[in-house]
């Protein structure tokens, strides 16, 4: 009886191991893969450009204050706009 599960749990690791590289190998090694690193790439690069401010510089994705149009602001030019330039 052992050998049975034992023999069906590693048929299953057989299985995830081929699987996983297959993926890495089309993730690596074909133009596909290459487009889906750049989209990731992309995604992040993006997603560090909306976090930076260029006035204050970055900051925590908590941190932002979100505008009833959507549009995502640093908390300190947010200060100037609602209270005056020196953010008092």
């Amino acid at each position: 009886m052992v050998n049975i599960i034992l023999e069906g749990v590693l048929f299953v690791a057989l299985v995830a191991t081929v699987a996983a590289l297959f993926y890495w190998g089309m993730l690596y090694f074909t133009p596909l893969g290459h487009r889906i690193r750049e989209t990731r790439n992309r995604q992040r690069i993006d997603r560090a450009a909306d976090l930076t401010c260029p006035i204050h510089g970055g900051f925590a994705d908590g941190e932002l204050v979100r505008l009833p149009t959507g549009e995502r602001i640093c908390p300190q030019c947010y200060k100037e706009t609602m209270y005056g330039n020196d953010g008092q």
